[in-house]
């Protein structure tokens, strides 16, 4: 059961080619669970918007094990790691290649991908709140993420976002 999970982030990153910046990953597995997608993370709201510490440490032992590679390259101040999945890593999700649905999950990951970190941090912390009204998550997001400075405008284009993400997740999830 453990290493299904492990299998699951796997596959995540082959599905993209590569993931660069941890920040980048996490929102991505937090949004495809909030679009219920098989994910067991538990996340919690954290400085840069939901967190799981149980993904990280996945993370930490898919790179030990052999089947992820990660790149640690300098970017200013600040490191960013760069995620690839190895030959061994693409062994190893053959045992689970029939538990995992790649089909109606491949588009997601792409989509997800070729969004800015920035960007999946806001939806990623919209989707946290939904259970608040579209306003107060307004309010929400202008307080927990003030630093960011994020714009009107860039948290309705979030919304919208999140309402074509869920008819995609739909279209997939019951095909």
């Amino acid at each position: 059961m453990m290493l299904s999970e492990h299998a699951k982030i796997l596959n995540t990153i082959r599905l993209a080619d590569e993931v660069v910046g941890r920040k980048k990953l996490q929102k991505m597995i937090f949004i495809a669970k909030k679009l219920a997608y098989p994910f067991q993370e538990k996340f919690e709201f954290h400085f840069y918007g939901p967190y799981s510490e149980e993904l990280t440490l996945q993370m930490e032992e898919l790179v030990n094990m052999g089947f992820l590679e990660e790149v640690k390259e300098k970017k200013g101040g600040y490191f960013q790691y760069r995620y690839t999945i190895t030959d061994t890593g693409e062994e190893f999700l053959q045992m689970y290649e029939n538990a995992l649905n790649t089909n109606s999950f491949d588009d997601l990951v792409q989509n997800l991908n070729d969004q800015s970190a920035r960007f999946l941090e806001l939806v990623s912390t919209i989707l946290y709140f939904d259970q608040l009204s579209r306003e107060e998550i307004f309010d929400k997001v202008y307080t927990v993420k003030s630093k960011q400075n994020y714009t009107e405008e860039e948290i309705e284009e979030a919304f919208r976002y999140i309402d074509a993400l869920k008819s995609m997740a739909n279209i997939q999830l019951h095909t």
